[in-house]
């Protein structure tokens, strides 16, 4: 025993001070105390690099570390973002036989039917914004409330234990399904730690209850299969993921090349297919209507730690004196499409690797042209960066906490240098990275 504690004592203490913070951040945070997150962050992104360079060749030794700092927050409720609130109310409806899609909350409170018990405190928990709009979550997703909401019963604990469990559960799945990729692209499997080691996934997905970690779980087993070349299941799989969260439609025109003509049609097909027959149990006029209305919203309306789209919107004041996001939002958009097109005919992605480079520099285009980027997007680039040569997403997985600052004040209010600052940190390291890359190729063809 003394022997062991002698040789892996640092690795321990590590383990042991990851578990502290981790805690404290479950139990012991207050989203508006910035310091003392940034603090707990900051440390965490410390202990768990140092663990992984220490440890890296144990494979099951840092799966069960990254395990257990999920379950830490296992019986917490979310402190850096109420939109859990949002999802049990989804899950309560469609439990009661209501379609989520056809009323807001705030409709619900005026009228003089509950539909459950705890209605008032649901919509407070959620917040105006929420409770103003339309739900805008894909039906696999508000598959997932519900049955979180079967299990956890009239207790908002208990609810949210049941979606942590399956967010982790995901994890896991993202933990089997990415060894075998990484080892059949022939690139280290301990890779995929920086993914399930990272402190911004564990707190963002396991600890604020996002669930793109179960949409990540669908789009990289599609990626898997695909590589298989069994693409009618691929196609299903990356069905599932858009149903969960619609991002990974951005990456359709991407597997054209890999494809070919023909079966890049009934992929897309089969992919809509599956799509339409999850909507198809809501479908209504009013559906169609609110659904549409409240995605509109996010290039309309919503602003949230962006970066190009508020240069666009500085100019916009500058010359028209006004917030021009009704018209600056769609056509950063349309700007992203085309980049996502040029990327699509002008780019090989033939091989597996080509087209998860192609998929990575899309999403990244997508989210620096984007009028709100919530810290829990990145997780998508995140994973995708792990079977590339690109790193730049390990440094704005760090980066991207300075945008809680807007939550350090009773009303929301940004703090712009420090958007400023993540940015500035970060878009010179991808287009380093990018040059960097591009000269490589230019020596090997050389």
């Amino acid at each position: 025993m003394k022997q062991f504690l002698n040789l892996y004592k640092i690795p321990l203490l590590l383990f042991f001070s990851g578990c502290v913070f981790y805690w404290a951040f479950a139990y012991d945070l207050e989203r508006s105390d910035f310091v003392k997150l940034c603090s707990l962050y900051a440390a965490l992104f410390f202990a768990s690099w140092k663990l992984f360079q220490m440890e890296k060749f144990n494979i099951r030794s840092l799966f069960g570390v990254a395990i257990i700092f999920r379950l830490i927050f296992l019986f917490s409720l979310p402190n850096l973002s109420q939109d859990y609130f949002r999802f049990i109310w989804d899950g309560r409806l469609l439990l009661e036989g209501i379609n989520p899609y056809l009323s807001t909350p705030q409709e619900w409170l005026t009228s003089a039917i509950l539909p459950f018990p705890q209605v008032q405190q649901l919509i407070e928990g959620m917040g105006s914004l929420s409770a103003g709009n339309h739900t805008n979550y894909p039906p696999l997703n508000q598959l997932l409330f519900a049955l979180s909401a079967f299990f956890g019963g009239k207790s908002i604990l208990g609810t949210v234990i049941a979606m942590r469990t399956l967010i982790i559960g995901a994890d896991i799945g993202i933990f089997y399904l990415g060894r075998k990729l990484l080892r059949k692209l022939d690139l280290p499997e301990n890779r995929i730690f920086w993914y399930l080691l990272n402190p911004f996934v564990i707190i963002e997905l396991t600890g604020n209850l996002h669930f793109e970690g179960v949409m990540l779980f669908f789009l990289l087993g599609s990626l898997y299969l695909l590589h298989q070349k069994k693409w009618f299941l691929s196609a299903i799989l990356l069905a599932c993921s858009v149903s969960l969260k619609l991002i990974p439609l951005l990456f359709l025109p991407l597997f054209f090349r890999r494809l070919g003509l023909k079966k890049a049609l009934f992929y897309y097909l089969i992919v809509g297919g599956v799509n339409l027959l999850f909507f198809l149990p809501f479908f209504s006029e009013a559906f169609a209507e609110n659904y549409l209305a409240t995605t509109a919203l996010w290039f309309k309306k919503f602003e949230f730690n962006a970066s190009f789209y508020y240069l666009v919107r500085w100019i916009g004041y500058q010359m028209e004196g006004y917030n021009i996001i009704a018209l600056a939002g769609p056509l950063l958009a349309f700007l992203t499409f085309t980049a996502v097109l040029a990327l699509a005919f002008f780019r090989r992605n033939i091989a597996l690797k080509e087209l998860l480079v192609s998929m990575l520099l899309a999403i990244t285009v997508y989210f620096l042209m984007a009028t709100t980027v919530h810290p829990w997007y990145l997780a998508t680039p995140l994973l995708l960066s792990i079977f590339t040569r690109y790193r730049f997403m390990l440094l704005w997985s760090f980066t991207v906490i300075l945008s809680y600052f807007a939550y350090s004040h009773i009303e929301f209010q940004e703090n712009l240098w420090l958007v400023a600052l993540e940015y500035l940190i970060v878009i010179p390291v991808i287009g380093w990275e990018l040059v960097r890359a591009r000269n490589k190729i230019s020596v090997n063809v050389l």
